[in-house]
Parts: structure tokens; C-alpha cells; sequence
């Protein structure tokens, strides 16, 4: 078969990598489309060159925009405006002709015919037949060729596949099932009526078409004239607006001298080397204008005060540092520019600037504004099935009990939707969940087999492209969800169809940044964050003493537990962490020989001396993925673009062959450096274990200084700095509640929210330390119940709030539960008593039946207000956030009489007792490890903090159901303490209920 083409519906979404499997595979690619028309009526599109390729995506682009989202439509007009280059084919059962021809409406589909010879030329439009043995193709074929003679255009044999063989008609006949949201026992026009929509051999479609003999030869005609449509080398990289009379290269050149001199004071000899070999790649792979555009929009972010970072490999970049997209300075670092860029790899930069999140969108408008919005667009996902998805989906289709398949998707980890017949048997939340196994065969059967299947799409969370020329000519683009318009391709494709990825990402740490930042000069503080000092003694302490809940990048529990053992006191210990605690990393046990190392427990030792200087700042042991590039370099000689290379391919590799023949390139040139064969190949064993899971030196410094400036922000500002972050959740490891435990642990009061002193955001107070919880927490509220809040206070009464304000009932009982009306009255059930009342006043008084009485004032009323507990429930459930006493400390008596002990007293315990502990459970995970073997990682939070707890397979087999399951109430760990720096860990041997 020595053409193919691909005509799915209504999207170009396959084309890229169509094209390129194709051409890997030998065989021709034609790029088409079954295109849906304003009638309803199906029409088969094929691309006879690059021109016709660019009319299909300006097509199928007013198609999806001009047409309500989901039901694209090509307008007669559009047909005949983007028709160059094009072959049409008269379509399935659901074409126009085919359809009248059906029904015995000869005449009709005449004249269809001659509307579709208004467009092309006789040559350029067949009349396609099928075979898939369904009622009336017999005649109908017969039909076709009459009608063909008497028009005189040719016939063409196609196959309307949809799958490669029979054995999958099962799988497609479920994805129509949920794509039309019926059941298999259903009926709907859109499913399949037999397998016969498979990828026929030639011998079956001679077979099946031996009486039109014109319509096969019509295949090799059309096939022969398809030239190939997508250039994939081509680039189509933004221009740059320049002034008048001004070239890039030279304005660019002019910019990164500017930024030098204002970064460096002076250009040292070593400096403008460096510039200018940066500067040469970048001018030499035709980035120029790129690196101008990015520059543009930092300096207009920085224009509007919006707080931005830039991060991934860009940081290895001095041109970057010197232009200001980010803030690591790879010369002082030593980092290699060839890990960003290099003329050998040749690949696209990969350039990400955080943005304040409230602003991101602002700095997105205006690269649309400015560069022009036929020219940007999102890149779009594709969300793929994955265990839970396809387990709800697949079972909804087969009519099984909605209620067992959200039991069991909800107990199923984030795994791949061909693991679950794996993990079935292993994890005991899931080995005892009562699942009929005969029952769920074929589900778990077709989960397994969609596996990796595309869902839907949809959009990248930062990604846009910029291109020199309409997008419309290059990628179809749709609306999606949230109403951007998006391409058609993700972002390996967009890149290799010759487009950018510009990530422009919301960070809500940017956000957090800000507000605690504006708060603590509202305070009278006078903080610079761009000069906090990365030396202060103060926030080394605190992050050695493992309690940075909240600190960017700092707070996870082996975060947490890693900075309580490493006793960092420079930047590179930092940095170092950002890398070191990674799934990579972990299983690859670098993280304890890099810790004993660096506190000296352990001679640093190096294969080679040749590997000192490259690894010295991480004790010899292999940490960034620049160090492979540089072994590679000093050892094998390697150009740094061929070492990069060979990091990316190791980085990607999954067969053992593969490994040995880069392994063996790797050793022939080290000998040919004069290295013993033997430890050249000692060497790689070790590049190899590492590369695959390296991190980016550059990157993990970007986010290092991050992490140590809102960690300052912590030790020096707690109050400003944890209002602020929890005014911007969602956003890190943990959730208000324990943000709220944290701050209360700082000897910071939560307040409740106030109708007449919260507002939008928490508020810190410095006097005494304490932060308000803001009205927008409060579940329920709605954007104009806010804004009516906040345009009428003061309020008086509940009367006077009911009466001046939009509030609706579900928002006014929130409130009075949550307590924010407590300026009225201290007794919430009386408020909730007296509500229904007010309302109806209002309502009589709207409706002109009373007068409006002056309200000033409510009744009051003899009734028992909520007990502690009950309060602690109601705001839970509505804030979040309790604002009283911890649930665990109304315990707290009674656990020591049961011998309990709690998150305060582990300090004073030595190491290896037996500790018994009770505590709510938050986030029990299971990360890979180097064995294989599962072991939980969880927390148990008390009124005094969390402690961290490790579950080893053993103990996790017997109690995994206890842990995995929905939480009713507390959680009780019996098990080992361990000390580990500075941090107490409980190696858990029972996990059990509290029983109250």
C-alpha cells in the first residue's frame, strides 16, 4: 500500500504526526478531511499540494468559529472560496448524492452533483463508492456509477475506516457509545451496524469492487496526483515589529549589551566571549525575532508591575539573564548554554515565564493585541483516557451501576488505564472493594485497551504560538471550553509543523508574592522582594528546621524532610534540593549519598579526575542534566550539541539495544581519548543512570531562588505571607486548613469573617499577629452577593443586611452559620430562627404591602444556639477553615488516658520507641521507588501539627483499605519513631479507626 490517507472528522488533528509515521513507514501521506456541511451532509476533502493543505485549515477554522462550539459547519460559500488544491469526494452514506441516491431521489442527487461541479473541475470531483455489506449498497453503487457516466466524472473505491482490524469493532462501537451518550443496548444512528469499517488489504477492496474496475484505478490516479502537503521543516517564527529603518540582528545585539552592562556593571573579556556565542547560535537557527518578542513582552509585564520569573532551560542562557527574561545569571553559575540551545541539535527554545495568575491573561492580551490575533492562538491537549476516566466512561456505556463504577474509580491511584488488571490484586483498597471480577471482565478488557485513546481536547495551561502568517493556513483552530480559540495541534506538533511554544503560565506564587509584599507595606514595612538577601542566617534556620509548610517548592513532606537533614546554609544547597527530590532521583538512591557528602559522613570520591571540577558542587555525585553534557564533552570528546544529544536519546530510551549501541559510541570515542576502555564504560553506566531522570541545573536555580524568597517571606512576615497565600488557593501541597494550623503554631489568631471588616482577600493584622478570613471563603457566595456585601456596609442587623443588600437565602445562611454575623448576635441558630422573617418583610415591602420600618433592630428570641462541636462542623464544611479550637484538642484528654501521645511531645521521645498517635489523615500517596515495592507516604495532623508517616508493603497490605478509604473521622497510627534531622517520623506498623 503505497498511499494513505487520513480524513477524520472535521479536524486536521492526526496530520502532523500522520505525516511524519507515514513517511517513516514508506508510504505516501495525503492529508484530508470529512468535513460536515450546513446541511448536515458529509463531503471527503483531499490536499493535492501544500496550497490545498492550507485551504482545508481555513476552512475547517470558520467552521468551528463561525458555528455554535461542537457542531462545526462548511458553508457553500466557504466550499467555493477555499477550493484550490483540493480533490472532492462525494462521501459516505451521509454525503448528499449517497443519501438521495438512498431514497430513491435521483433528480436531487443530480442536482447536488452539478452544485459540486460548480466548484471543481470534473478531474478534481469522484463519486465515492463503499462496500460495507449494509442494506441498499448494491444499488446504490449502481446508481453511483450511472450517474458518474452521465456527469462525466470518475468513481473511487474507498473503505470509511475507522479501525485497523475486525478484532476492533468493539472498542469503536463503546467510543461511539460514549461519544453519543448511549448505552450499548441502545440505539442511535451513529453506531456502527457491523465490523466492516475496517483497514482492508488491497486483495479485499479488488474483491469487493471487481464490477467498477475504473473506481480502483481511480485510487492510484488520485494517490498519484496527492503531492506531499505538510513541509515540517519549514519555520514559521514570529516577526518582530521593528522600527523604522532597524534590522534585528543588530537591534538585538544592541538590547543584550544594554542588559549586560546594567547586569554587570562592566563586559569583561570572558563576558562578551560568552554573549557572542550565544548570540551567533541564536542568529544562526533564525531566533532572533523570537528572543525580540519575548523580550517585548517581559518589558511590557514589567511596565505594568506585574510580577513574572522566567524558568526552564532559558536560565542557562547569559543572552536571557542579560535581556531580563530570567533571573539566574549562568555565568556565575558556569551553566551550558547547549543545554538550551546548540547548532547541532538544532532545536526550538524552550522559553517559561511565570506570571502573577490575576494577570496572566492581561500579558496574553496583549501579545494578541500586538502581534496580531490571526496570528496567536492557545495550543491545545489532548486529554487522553487514563484508569478513572476510562473505568466511568466505558462502564456508564456498558450499563453498569453508576454507584460500584465511582466506589471503585475513586480508590483507583493516577495510573495508566491499562494498569488496572495489575493493580487489582496488589492493592488491598482495591482487593477487597467487593468488585465483581467476571462481572467487570469486558470493562476492564476495553479500559485497557483505550488506554492512551484521546478524549477530547483541551487547552495548554500556558501555551500560545506566534507565527509570521495566519495561523488559519498552517493549523485549523476551534473554540474550546473556557472560549479561547486554540489550535488543532498539541505542542510537540505545533513545533515540529515549524511554530513556537511561548509559555506564558499563571503561578499563584507570583500572586501570593504580590499580595503579601503590598501587605507588608501597608503594615509600614518597607520590603524590596528583587533585593531580599539569598545570605540571611534567619531563613537558613528555618528552612533547616523542616517547618516551610507553604514555602514555594520548600513544603512537601520529603521537601520538608530533606532540608531537616541537608542543614543547607548557601544557594547550592538549594538548588541542589530543587533536583534532588524528584521520582528520578529517589529511585535512583542519589538522595542519601548526596546528603552524607555533603555533611562529611562520606568521602567524596570521583572515577576519574577529569570528573572533579564538573562535579565538585554536587560531591561527585551526577545531579544536572548539564553535568552529562559536560562528562560527555571531557570524556568522549563530544561537541556539547553531540552530548546534549546523547543525554536527550538516553533521556528517552526504552529498550535495553538501544542503551548498548549509545553506550558503545560513548566508549569508542572515550578510548579514542585515551580512557581505559573499562572505566569509560564504568563512566557511562553512570551517566546512564542518571541522565534519564537529570534536572536542569538551570531550572531547578530559578526555582531555588523563589523558594528561598518566600521563605524569607515566612520567617520574617508570617502574617502577610500566609494571608496571602491562602487569598490565592488553590495552590501548593496543602490545603487552607492546615495553612490556618500552621499560621495558629506562629502564634497567629484566625479570625473569623466579619460582614463588616472581611473582605475579598485574608487579612493580616499586625497588632496582635492575627489574620481575618475573608468573606469570598465563604461556600456559596456568589461574585455580585460580594460585591452587594461590600458596596452597602456598614450593616446594623440582619434586618439591615437582608433589606439592603442582593444576598439570596443559601448565601445569608452561610453566613450566619460561619459565623460572620456574630456583630449581630452571638447566637447563630436564633439568626438562622429570625431569617425567614426578614425575608418576607423584604418581599412585602418589594411588593408595596408594607412599609419599610427602620432597621435597626431583631428579635430576640429564647432559643439554644449550636454546641462547640456543632459550630466546629458548620464551619468546616462552609469555611474550610474551623475557627476555634482543633478538633483533635477536644480529644486531647481523653487520648492521654489512653496512652496517646501527640505531635508536641515527639520532639522529647527518643528515637525507636513506640509511639501511638491519633490525627487526621491528609493526602496518603504512593510515589515509585527504586525496589518497586509500594510504600504510602501520608501525614497525621494534630492541634500541635502534622508528622509525617511511612508505610512499608508489608504493613500497607494490611491496613491499605483503612487508609485509602473515604475518612470518617480520625485516623490512629501505631509504629516506630524515627528522627531524621531535624524532623520526627513515625514508621507505621497498625493503622486503625479512632474509635470515639
Amino acid at each position: 500500500m503505497p498511499a494513505l490517507a487520513l480524513t477524520d472528522h472535521d479536524n486536521l488533528c492526526g496530520a502532523v504526526k500522520f505525516s511524519a509515521q507515514a513517511q517513516k513507514a514508506g508510504i505516501k501521506p495525503i492529508q484530508g478531511v470529512e468535513v460536515t456541511l450546513e446541511n448536515g451532509h458529509h463531503l471527503t476533502l483531499l490536499a493535492r499540494n501544500p496550497e490545498g493543505y492550507r485551504n482545508l485549515c481555513r476552512m475547517l477554522t470558520a467552521a468551528h468559529l463561525e458555528h455554535p462550539r461542537r457542531h462545526p459547519r462548511v458553508s457553500l460559500r466557504n466550499l467555493k472560496k477555499h477550493s484550490d488544491g483540493l480533490i472532492a469526494l462525494s462521501g459516505c452514506r451521509r454525503g448528499e448524492i449517497p443519501y438521495h441516491l438512498l431514497r430513491g431521489n435521483y433528480s436531487r442527487a443530480y442536482r447536488a452533483a452539478l452544485t459540486y461541479l460548480d466548484i471543481w473541475e470534473p478531474r478534481d470531483f469522484y463519486l465515492e463508492m463503499q462496500d460495507s455489506y449494509l442494506p441498499g449498497n448494491v444499488q446504490l453503487n449502481a446508481n453511483l456509477q450511472q450517474l458518474a457516466r452521465k456527469l462525466g466524472v470518475g468513481l473511487v473505491a474507498t473503505n470509511n475506516v475507522h479501525y485497523t482490524s475486525p478484532d476492533d469493532f468493539m472498542v469503536h462501537d463503546v467510543l461511539s457509545c460514549i461519544r453519543t451518550l448511549t448505552r450499548v443496548d441502545g440505539v442511535h444512528p451513529d453506531r456502527p451496524l457491523n465490523a466492516e469499517n475496517y483497514l482492508k488489504t488491497p486483495q479485499e477492496m479488488e474483491l469487493l469492487f471487481r464490477e467498477y474496475p475504473e473506481a480502483l484505478e481511480n485510487t492510484w490516479r488520485i494517490a498519484e496526483r496527492c503531492e506531499p502537503a505538510l513541509d515540517l521543516g519549514a519555520p514559521h517564527f514570529p516577526n518582530f515589529d521593528l522600527p523604522p529603518g532597524q534590522k534585528a540582528e543588530p537591534l538585538f545585539r544592541e538590547l543584550v549589551y544594554q542588559g549586560a552592562y546594567r547586569r554587570y556593571g562592566r563586559i569583561s573579556a570572558t563576558l562578551r566571549e560568552r554573549l557572542e556565542h550565544e548570540l551567533t547560535i541564536i542568529n544562526t537557527l533564525g531566533y532572533t525575532d523570537y528572543f525580540l518578542v519575548v523580550w517585548d513582552i517581559v518589558k511590557y509585564a514589567r511596565s505594568q508591575g506585574i510580577r513574572h520569573a522566567g524558568r526552564g532551560s532559558a536560565a542557562n542562557s547569559a543572552v536571557a539573564y542579560c535581556l531580563g527574561l530570567t533571573e539566574v545569571d549562568a555565568m556565575e553559575r558556569g551553566l551550558l548554554f547547549e543545554r538550551f540551545m546548540s547548532l547541532e541539535r538544532g532545536e526550538k527554545p524552550d522559553i517559561d515565564l511565570d506570571f502573577d495568575a490575576r494577570c496572566r491573561d492581561q500579558v496574553a492580551e496583549y501579545v494578541y493585541r500586538k502581534y496580531g490575533r490571526d496570528r496567536v492562538a492557545s495550543v491545545c491537549t489532548y486529554n487522553t483516557f487514563r484508569a478513572r476516566s476510562a473505568l466511568r466512561d466505558i462502564g456508564k456505556a456498558l450499563g453498569l451501576p453508576a454507584a460500584e463504577l465511582d466506589g471503585l474509580a475513586k480508590r483507583l491511584p493516577h495510573i495508566h488505564a491499562d494498569q488496572i488488571k495489575k493493580v487489582l490484586p496488589r492493592l488491598p483498597e482495591l482487593r477487597d472493594s467487593g468488585l465483581d471480577r467476571k462481572k467487570f471482565e469486558l470493562l476492564l478488557d476495553l479500559c485497557e485497551k483505550v488506554a492512551g485513546f484521546p478524549r477530547f481536547l483541551g487547552t495548554h495551561l500556558g501555551g500560545l504560538v506566534i507565527s509570521r502568517e495566519p495561523l488559519n493556513e498552517l493549523t485549523p483552530l476551534q473554540q474550546a471550553a473556557k472560549g479561547m480559540v486554540i489550535t488543532q495541534f498539541d505542542k510537540e506538533d505545533v513545533e515540529d509543523l515549524g511554530l513556537i511554544k511561548l509559555d506564558l503560565l499563571s503561578l499563584r506564587t507570583m500572586s501570593a508574592v504580590e499580595d503579601a509584599v503590598a501587605s507588608i507595606r501597608r503594615n509600614g514595612g518597607s520590603l524590596d522582594y528583587d533585593r531580599i538577601p539569598l545570605d540571611d542566617p534567619e531563613t537558613y534556620r528555618l528552612i533547616n528546621s523542616g517547618k516551610t509548610i507553604g514555602v514555594f517548592q520548600l513544603e512537601s513532606p520529603a521537601q520538608r524532610s530533606l532540608q531537616a537533614r541537608l542543614g543547607a546554609c548557601v544557594m547550592e544547597d538549594v538548588v541542589a534540593s530543587m533536583a534532588l527530590i524528584r521520582p528520578g532521583p529517589i529511585k535512583g538512591n542519589m538522595v542519601e549519598p548526596y546528603i552524607a557528602r555533603r555533611q562529611g559522613l562520606e568521602p567524596v570520591t570521583y572515577l576519574h579526575p577529569v570528573l572533579e571540577p564538573i562535579l565538585a558542587k554536587t560531591y561527585g555525585v551526577i545531579l544536572f542534566q548539564e553535568q552529562v553534557i559536560e562528562i560527555a564533552t571531557a570524556v568522549a570528546n563530544f561537541s556539547p550539541g553531540e552530548a546534549d544529544k546523547l543525554r536527550r536519546v538516553m533521556t528517552h530510551a526504552r529498550s535495553h539495544k538501544a542503551m548498548e549501541e549509545i553506550g558503545e559510541v560513548f566508549v569508542t570515542k572515550a578510548v579514542a581519548n585515551g580512557f581505559d576502555p573499562e572505566l569509560a564504560r564504568t563512566i557511562f553506566s553512570c551517566i546512564a543512570g542518571y541522565a534519564s531522570y537529570g534536572f536542569c541545573e538551570g531550572h531547578a536555580a530559578a526555582f531555588a531562588t523563589t523558594s528561598f524568597k518566600t521563605a524569607y517571606l515566612l520567617r520574617h512576615y508570617p502574617a502577610e505571607f500566609y494571608a496571602a497565600v491562602l487569598s490565592n488557593q488553590p495552590m501548593g501541597y496543602y490545603p487552607p486548613r492546615i495553612i490556618c494550623g500552621e499560621a495558629r503554631r506562629r502564634g497567629i489568631k484566625i479570625l473569623p469573617p466579619h460582614i463588616n471588616l472581611s473582605g475579598e482577600n485574608f487579612e493580616p493584622i499586625r497588632n496582635p499577629p492575627s489574620i481575618r478570613i475573608s468573606l469570598s471563603q465563604v461556600k456559596g457566595l456568589s461574585r455580585n452577593g460580594l460585591k452587594s456585601i461590600l458596596e452597602n456596609r456598614p450593616f446594623t442587623s440582619l434586618t439591615d443586611l437582608v433589606i439592603r443588600s442582593d444576598l439570596n437565602v443559601t448565601e445569608l445562611e452561610n453566613l450566619i452559620k460561619c459565623g460572620a454575623l456574630e456583630v449581630f448576635d452571638q447566637n447563630r441558630r436564633r439568626l438562622l430562627a429570625l431569617l425567614p422573617g426578614c425575608l418576607q418583610r423584604k418581599k412585602d415591602y418589594v411588593q408595596g404591602e408594607e412599609a419599610l420600618f427602620s432597621p435597626s433592630g431583631d428579635e430576640k428570641l429564647e432559643i439554644p444556639d449550636f454546641s462547640p462541636l456543632e459550630k466546629h462542623h458548620l464551619e468546616s464544611e462552609i469555611l474550610g477553615i474551623p475557627t476555634g479550637e482543633h478538633f483533635m484538642a477536644r480529644l486531647r484528654n481523653e487520648l492521654a488516658a489512653r496512652g496517646f501521645t501527640s505531635v508536641a511531645e515527639l520532639s522529647a521521645q527518643p528515637e525507636g520507641k513506640w509511639i501511638k498517635l491519633a490525627g487526621l489523615l491528609f493526602r496518603p500517596h504512593r510515589p515509585p521507588t527504586r525496589s518497586g515495592r509500594v510504600t504510602v507516604f501520608m501525614s497525621l495532623e494534630d492541634e500541635f501539627g502534622l508528622v509525617d508517616v511511612t508505610v512499608f508493603e508489608d504493613v500497607y497490605q494490611r491496613y491499605g483499605e483503612c487508609i485509602f478509604s473515604p475518612q470518617t473521622g480520625p485516623l490512629v497510627v501505631e509504629g516506630f519513631l524515627q528522627r531524621r534531622g531535624n524532623l520526627e517520623t513515625i514508621i507505621a506498623k497498625r493503622v486503625k479507626r479512632l474509635q470515639l
